[in-house]
C-alpha cells in the first residue's frame, strides 16, 4: 500500500476486484472501462482492470494504476 493510498484506491490488490469493474483516475477522471478498452496504450475491449500490463497508466494524465478509484457498480 503506498502513502498516497485512501478509502476507494484500487492500490494494487486485484485479488477482489471484478472483471468488469470500471474505475476512475483520482487525477483526471478518466474511467477506464473494461468493455471499451483503452486505445492509447493498445489495450483490446475486454481487458480487466487488474489485467492491465504493470507499465500501463491513465492515458490522459499519466497517474499510476494504483491511484485509481473503483467506481460502484
Amino acid at each position: 500500500m503506498s502513502d498516497a493510498f485512501f478509502a476507494g484506491a484500487y492500490g494494487g490488490d486485484a485479488s477482489s476486484l471484478p472483471d468488469r469493474a470500471k474505475l476512475e483516475c483520482k487525477i483526471c477522471w478518466h474511467v477506464y472501462d473494461p468493455a471499451a478498452g483503452d486505445s492509447v496504450w493498445q489495450i483490446l475491449p475486454g481487458t480487466a482492470f487488474a489485467d492491465l500490463p504493470s507499465y500501463w497508466s491513465c492515458p490522459q494524465c499519466g497517474a499510476a494504476k494504483q491511484d485509481f478509484l473503483l467506481l460502484d457498480a
